[in-house]
């Protein structure tokens, strides 16, 4: 498959300051975005009084975190030839950014630019550990570490059939460390709310994974789809949606999360559309484009409805 015209090209590398900032897919950052506003909002919501200053520090080395593990993401999928055999990608959704493999940075650019890019967060991780409490160092070391893990060797999660774990846990952990460098302390709060958007960031990733299927298998890198092939792994894909918008009503039933709350299960007509793309086309690559971009609107979406109606919702009891 030739390069489409939307891909990045050769010349590029003449203004490397832009093509370092596009090799870090600043459009798909939004979902750390949105796990962020969820985390404060929780601590909004608990009756917290914001620091903006901590807030602004934290949203920021977050997306520096997720920009490193993209590019970092990019260099060991092309070490191990996944995206440079991806004739199916649905470029900018899958097959990585190209960057590589369109000549714009060589491996060794895109490996020191990764690890910059990480290495950026630890002070400032540092700092906001000393104005919150220690715990912050816990999570982020966490976070980093499944970032890493994700599709570095030795452990590379993801050819494992670890991904989707691994991705619904480093969301939560960024709504988690959200609300942390605000109430200083570790809440049951965050978790509860934040899974269900979590677990519709896993289904990004998942529904990724069907365009990818073959280069990954030619690869070695064994996905879940991978594992399971399409027709099977379609129904997983049903399931994790319908986990998400089944935890985030089961919360508000038991009065864990505001009512309003509930407001954030209308995105499931995007996620079910999406599934129905998905059951007439799961061995069909190159007609699954509706869905990935359906898939991401609903996951954005639920969590920005989410956040608002947490940080002004009311809460049932106390937030401890």
């Amino acid at each position: 498959m030739a390069p489409t015209s939307a891909e990045p090209v050769p010349s590029l590398r003449a203004r490397p300051i832009r093509a370092c900032l596009l090799a870090t897919r600043p459009a798909f950052l939004g979902v750390t975005l949105v796990a962020c506003l969820i985390g404060l909002a929780v601590a909004h919501g608990s009756g917290l009084a914001i620091d903006p200053a901590k807030a602004a520090l934290t949203l920021f080395f977050a997306l520096v975190a997720h920009a490193g593990i993209n590019v970092l993401n990019d260099y060991h999928d092309a070490r191990s030839g996944a995206d440079a055999a991806n004739v199916e990608r649905i470029f900018p959704f899958t097959g990585g950014s190209r960057f590589i493999q369109n000549g714009v940075l060589s491996e060794a650019e895109t490996g020191r630019l990764g690890y910059a890019l990480i290495a950026l967060v630890v002070p400032a991780g540092l700092w906001l550990t000393l104005k919150s409490a220690s715990g912050l160092l816990a999570i982020g070391l966490a976070g980093l570490f499944l970032g890493w893990a994700y599709t570095a060797p030795p452990l590379t999660l993801v050819a494992r059939g670890l991904g989707e774990a691994a991705v619904a846990a480093g969301w939560l952990i960024v709504v988690v460390g959200a609300d942390f460098v605000q109430r200083g302390a570790f809440s049951a709060q965050p978790f509860v709310a934040g899974l269900s958007y979590a677990l519709l960031v896993a289904a990004i990733l998942f529904i990724n994974e069907f365009p990818d299927r073959r280069s990954d298998e030619v690869a070695g890198k064994r996905t879940l789809v991978v594992r399971l092939g399409p027709d099977s792994a379609k129904w997983v894909y049903l399931g994790l949606v319908l986990a998400a918008y089944g935890w985030l009503v089961l919360m508000v039933g038991r009065d864990r999360l505001p009512q309003g709350a509930a407001a954030a299960a209308l995105t499931l007509i995007f996620s079910f559309r999406a599934a129905r793309y998905l059951m007439a086309h799961a061995a069909e690559p190159s007609e699954l484009a509706p869905a990935l971009k359906l898939t991401i609107a609903a996951a954005n979406l639920h969590g920005l409805v989410l956040a608002a109606t947490l940080a002004f919702g009311r809460w049932p009891g106390v937030v401890s």
